[in-house]
């Protein structure tokens, strides 16, 4: 019985230790093209690409973009080493890409995403989020967006290799326990109406935070492991 229980103890501490490991919260690879041809291709000031495809907390999530313009144009090009990305045009200032997910019992909140610009597209960018809505926000850097091909850029978006010098990765303290987490990557740049700008893989990662129920388990089978020592 000594073993028996002196194993438990350690599978549970195990199991804790390994819900506490880094997890993929929720991830947009952009699986599906969006509408071509005339007539079908997206318009208007906001469009949404849905749920994470990928991750922990899938429901309730959602990628779009919002533009002042309503002549701003969504397409799915190559992505970073994916088959699609999504990408618009049309770009003023405040614009942006946003992800909405919960963070309900995960902390240390990081994200990391791909992005790239056209020539004429907007470079200049800055990372914010919101916990309670939208009524605060909480600026974390500002950042450069690179030009997929020419110009002396690191390489143009294949959907067949990845170049890691457009991949970003910022930690986002304060983020953690959200019921809703809003990511916004927005435009700096006043107008860049007729160049478009592309994010592809944006992932939101944290630990789990182990139930109180199963700290509570460790504790007793931990106790119990004792006295039958």
């Amino acid at each position: 019985m000594k073993s028996l229980v002196s194993l438990t103890a350690g599978a549970i501490a195990v199991a804790l230790v390994s819900s506490a490991d880094g997890a993929m919260i929720a991830g947009w690879s952009i699986t599906t093209a969006f509408p071509t041809g005339t007539g079908n291709v997206p318009t208007g000031n906001t469009y949404s690409v849905g749920a994470a495809d990928q991750g922990d907390q899938t429901a309730g999530s959602e990628l779009r973009s919002y533009h002042a313009l309503a002549a701003a144009t969504y397409t799915s090009p190559a992505g970073n080493g994916s088959q699609y990305a999504f990408s618009s045009n049309n770009w003023s200032i405040g614009d942006y890409y946003e992800a909405r997910v919960s963070t309900a019992n995960f902390s240390n909140i990081s994200v990391s995403w791909d992005q790239a610009r056209s020539s004429t597209g907007p470079a200049s960018f800055e990372l914010i989020f919101s916990i309670d809505g939208g009524t605060s926000w909480t600026t974390v850097s500002a950042y450069t967006v690179l030009q997929s091909g020419g110009g002396g850029a690191p390489g143009t978006w294949s959907s067949t290799t990845y170049n890691s010098l457009y991949t970003s990765t910022q930690a986002l303290a304060g983020a953690e326990n959200a019921s809703q987490l809003i990511i916004r990557f927005r435009s700096t740049v006043a107008s860049a109406s007729s160049g478009s700008n592309r994010i592809d893989n944006v992932i939101i990662s944290g630990d789990a935070v182990p139930a109180p129920g199963a700290v509570a388990l460790l504790a007793v089978a931990g106790l119990a492991s004792r006295r039958r020592r």
